[in-house]
């Protein structure tokens, strides 16, 4: 089912014969480097377990431009635990996290994936009510924190030690788009 389109650019649900693609996508370690690291590449058992299976409350999606899946996207709203770990205990609004890889590494470098968060995160807004949207990238990864701060992200606060990559825990920004303050980015 398609979620959202954009002229060539489009987001539709995760389907099961996608974990091929998810497989091809998180077995190539020039994406490794960026999203799961090098020593954790997917097989189809893993993309099962990682993807498929259990009953959840993530909207896993595949990004189609011109008519190819180039990539991964998945969003779902923020549980108690992280709006507390987050700073966000207090707040009442719809707080929605965000995670994304384009797959294709041809496709990187383009203004896909400033297209996508600007897409993605009107689409959370507008169908969701999101108030906030939230993402952790790894600090080291100033390409992606690029792309998040052109789209109306702004660091909120650093994450020591957050993430488990490539066999050391590394570092995160806790990143935030604030509906009431970002619009104008998104145009």
């Amino acid at each position: 089912m398609i979620l959202f389109q954009n002229q060539e650019l489009s987001i539709r649900t995760l389907e099961p014969n996608d974990a091929e693609l998810l497989e091809k996508w998180l077995s190539n370690p020039v994406v490794l480097e960026y999203y799961e690291g090098r020593d954790r590449p997917h097989d189809q058992t893993l993309v099962q377990q990682h993807f498929y299976d259990g009953a959840d409350t993530v909207t896993r999606c595949v990004i189609i431009y011109e008519s190819v899946a180039i990539g991964y996207i998945q969003f779902y709203e923020i549980d108690e635990e992280e709006k507390e770990e987050y700073g966000y205990g207090e707040f009442s609004g719809n707080i929605f996290g965000m995670d994304q890889f384009i797959g294709e590494p041809p496709y990187w470098n383009r203004g896909i994936g400033t297209r996508l968060i600007k897409d993605t995160v009107q689409y959370l807004i507008n169908q969701h009510q999101a108030a906030r949207i939230v993402m952790d990238p790894q600090a080291w990864n100033a390409r992606a924190i690029r792309v998040y701060e052109k789209c109306g992200f702004v660091k909120k606060k650093l994450l020591p030690q957050h993430e488990l990559h490539e066999g050391e825990y590394r570092d995160c920004w806790l990143i935030e788009y604030d509906r009431d303050k970002g619009l104008l980015q998104l145009r």
